[in-house]
């Protein structure tokens, strides 16, 4: 970073940064990722344009993905804490939510696996389940608690015989959202197959017939109406971040 500028003043330095910014959609982004640890690297950014600010603000955001990698457990509550109800959250309009016929899904399995064949709802409903009460945090600024039960991904991941060597497991949904995320954060003990919520099938409008949970990750990262995943080496990108959202690095 060049010329360095000592503000007294974080929550100023991060109003400035963020106004200078013209897209609104990336500052509610980099917003929804910045945190104090990011303040105080913020205070030797220079922040004096758009360009600057942006690039101080990515890092931070970068810097928080990889930070991830690190934390144990993303926090738990009890079902008292369950926001009711749950915030319907997409790229489109409630009444586009895609209908999948439970009969006929089938969640097709490619890349470097063993077993690559497609699994019946019933077939991932005889696996073993976990639940958890965890936080969904959106980029647009708000958060709400909600309890997802399902396979954790790791054990289906080693049930299909997936290299886990591999860098990155990619996402293909019914809705044409698609998405990636690296093998680290797939093994996290939290992040989970979700089939139901609240202890019931997993509605439509939340993601059916399921979505990946990681409470560790920002909304945008958890993909709904799953319909392929594959484990790959070469970087799949994503909806968001392909248009500029953070995605995975080697580093994250």
């Amino acid at each position: 970073m060049r010329n360095p500028i000592r503000h007294p003043d974080q929550a100023a330095v991060v109003k400035e940064a963020f106004g200078r910014i013209d897209s609104p959609a990336r500052r509610r982004f980099l917003m929804g990722s910045l945190t104090l640890g990011g303040l105080s690297l913020l205070t030797g950014c220079d922040v004096t344009d758009s360009k600057g600010a942006e690039t101080a603000l990515e890092r931070i955001s970068r810097f928080n993905d990889q930070a991830q990698a690190w934390l144990r457990l993303a926090p738990t509550y009890p079902d008292s804490m369950i926001t009711r109800p749950f915030p319907f959250n997409a790229f489109y309009a409630e009444d586009q939510v895609p209908r999948v016929d439970a009969d006929s899904f089938r969640l097709e399995v490619s890349g470097l696996v063993a077993d690559r064949h497609a699994w019946t709802l019933a077939e991932l409903r005889a696996l073993p389940q976990t639940d958890q009460v965890t936080r969904h945090i959106c980029v647009e600024g708000w958060s709400a608690i909600g309890k997802w039960g399902g396979v954790p991904f790791a054990r289906f991941l080693k049930r299909i015989g997936a290299d886990l060597s591999a860098r990155y497991i990619g996402f293909q949904c019914s809705d044409d959202y698609y998405t990636s995320i690296d093998m680290p954060t797939a093994l996290h003990p939290q992040t989970l197959l979700a089939l139901t919520y609240d202890g019931e099938t997993l509605p439509a409008r939340y993601g059916f017939p399921m979505k990946l949970r990681m409470p560790t990750k920002l909304g945008y990262k958890n993909p709904k109406h799953i319909q392929a995943i594959f484990v790959t080496n070469t970087y799949p990108g994503g909806y968001w971040e392909d248009q500029g959202y953070n995605g995975c690095d080697p580093n994250c």
